[in-house]
């Protein structure tokens, strides 16, 4: 994390997995998500197994197969001072499946991801149509100011 940065990533890796990005593209993804949104949190970016996933995913959206990526809001009363935001669950292994399929390379689909979630935490969502619009076109404008391509045009090779 950047000595000046207002938002605290922590990554656990509980896959022992090494196709994590590195913790300072992490931290960037983050910041570019996040500013303007809010002033300063800490998040955890926790990366689990297939089987995590999927019992996170049948407990939490009633869901019983795997998913990219989950995020869960901090549940904190307004009157506490605490700035962790939530955590964000991502899947490498869905992660590297769907980077494939899709044509993607591993870097940008894990960016959207972390985008995606980061999003997710500060309230966007995308379950109506109205509300998928917007936080599809703001993923899209932060991917492309972080040097990726747009995420939903299926001929994306970045």
């Amino acid at each position: 994390m950047s000595q000046d940065s207002n938002y605290k990533v922590v990554l656990q890796n509980t896959t022992g997995t090494e196709q994590v990005p590195d913790r300072f593209s992490l931290q960037r993804w983050v910041n570019a998500t996040l500013v303007g949104q809010i002033k300063q949190a800490e998040i955890v970016i926790r990366v689990v197994s297939i089987d995590e996933i999927t019992d996170l995913n049948s407990r939490y959206r009633n869901k019983n197969k795997p998913t990219n990526v989950l995020s869960f809001q901090a549940d904190i009363p307004t009157h506490v001072d605490e700035d962790y935001l939530g955590d964000i669950v991502i899947c490498a292994d869905v992660i590297a499946t769907e980077a494939k399929q899709q044509q993607k390379t591993l870097q940008a689909h894990w960016a959207h991801m972390v985008v995606h979630g980061c999003l997710h935490l500060v309230g966007f969502d995308h379950e109506i149509e109205p509300e998928a619009e917007q936080m599809e076109s703001l993923e899209t404008t932060l991917l492309t100011t972080l040097g990726f391509a747009n995420p939903y045009e299926s001929d994306s090779n970045d």
